[in-house]
């Protein structure tokens, strides 16, 4: 290409040397700043993505891990299969049936970490500075905050269309906002136990019109412990035992909803909007073990997560695991492992997010 810019143009004298020359320079630079400019966006450059980092189902250095992108490399980072934006500048999770797990679990997911250190990986992880608590720990003033808000916008394009057991609760859906707590090695305190206060569901049959939205708070209690289990409240449509059609009551694919999670002090706020549909509120305090209808769980941990480090998470966490086994968990999902497959199939679940934000705790309205 530059042989042919040259021979294109005579240097008869040293004026005319350098105008063409500083021709030459234009025109070798514009491919240049097409490219610049044409870059194709990534969901950081339309979502405040500063605080998160991803888990992505895929091991594509091959440690045997799940891919995660740093909150440093996220900036400029998207997959064309499960992270990226959309045409209208929203963000799209997409996780499959079968993919690289965490240790802890056969469900693969696309999913958001918030980390309140951002990029200071001098801070640890799971130490309390990158992690809230509520205010009852009798250390939160060591934490990154006390309490905090997820607000988030978004609609479920695609859970799983195929189950081996199509009873288990936990085929066809996906889990879309959580927080965690985090595992510690030593659960001498009762707390520690890395279990879940919320994680919110989108559960949709494949015969039904519509799927159900509902959020689960799991009893605070040691994994062996068999009173150990996920208590469901509905939103919209049914819970996750209940397999009857939800008809009008339910979400459609790709019908837009919102969510927010706002701790504040001891106690988490749940408000649920949707176009069209009433507006569903919960609450329930994180130190004590009184549920979200005001009734004692005497099951429960009696100060349910008031001793944990917790975390926000957000995307799509497909709970369409294709381990086998029955119970609520293993539905034993078909999938290959290989995306072309697995989306043909409709082995997949895929959400839209057109809102994510996380910012101090406010106080309820």
């Amino acid at each position: 290409m530059k042989v042919g810019y040259m021979s294109a143009f005579k240097f008869t004298s040293a004026g005319k040397t350098a105008s063409s020359f500083a021709l030459i320079v234009s025109i070798l630079s514009m491919p240049l700043a097409s490219a610049a400019k044409d870059k194709a966006p990534v969901p950081a450059d339309k979502f405040d993505l500063s605080h998160w980092n991803i888990t992505l189902p895929i091991d594509s250095n091959k440690d045997g891990k799940p891919d995660t992108v740093s909150v440093k490399k996220i900036k400029k980072f998207s997959h064309p299969e499960f992270f990226y934006l959309d045409e209208q500048g929203r963000m799209v999770l997409v996780s499959p049936n079968k993919g690289t797990t965490t240790k802890n679990t056969s469900n693969a997911r696309s999913e958001l970490r918030y980390m309140l250190r951002g990029k200071d990986t001098r801070i640890k992880t799971h130490s309390a500075a990158n992690n809230f608590a509520i205010e009852a720990r009798k250390d939160s003033d060591k934490f990154g905050s006390v309490g905090g808000r997820m607000d988030a916008t978004l609609h479920v394009d695609h859970v799983a269309l195929r189950a081996g057991d199509k009873k288990t609760k936990a085929a066809y859906s996906a889990v879309l906002g959580q927080i965690h707590a985090t595992k510690y090695e030593s659960t001498k305190s009762g707390f520690g136990y890395g279990n879940e206060p919320i994680k919110i569901y989108y559960k949709k049959f494949p015969d039904h019109e519509t799927g159900s939205v509902f959020w689960n708070y799991e009893r605070n209690l040691a994994k062996k412990d068999k009173n150990r289990k996920d208590i469901s409240y509905p939103v919209w449509g049914n819970t996750w035992e209940n397999s009857a059609d939800p008809g009008a009551a339910g979400v459609a694919l790709g019908d837009k909803f919102s969510y927010t999670i706002n701790v504040y002090r001891n106690t988490m706020y749940l408000t649920f909007s949707s176009p069209g549909r009433p507006t569903v509120k919960y609450s329930l305090n994180l130190a004590n073990n009184v549920d979200a209808y005001g009734k004692v769980d005497e099951l429960d941990n009696k100060y349910s997560y008031g001793g944990d480090t917790l975390y926000f998470k957000a995307g799509v966490y497909n709970q369409c695991s294709t381990k086998k086994g029955g119970g609520d968990w293993y539905a034993g999902c078909p999938g290959t492992g290989k995306w072309e497959e697995d989306e043909a199939n409709g082995d997949y679940a895929r959400a839209t997010f057109s809102k994510l934000v996380v910012g101090p705790a406010t106080p309820p309205n």
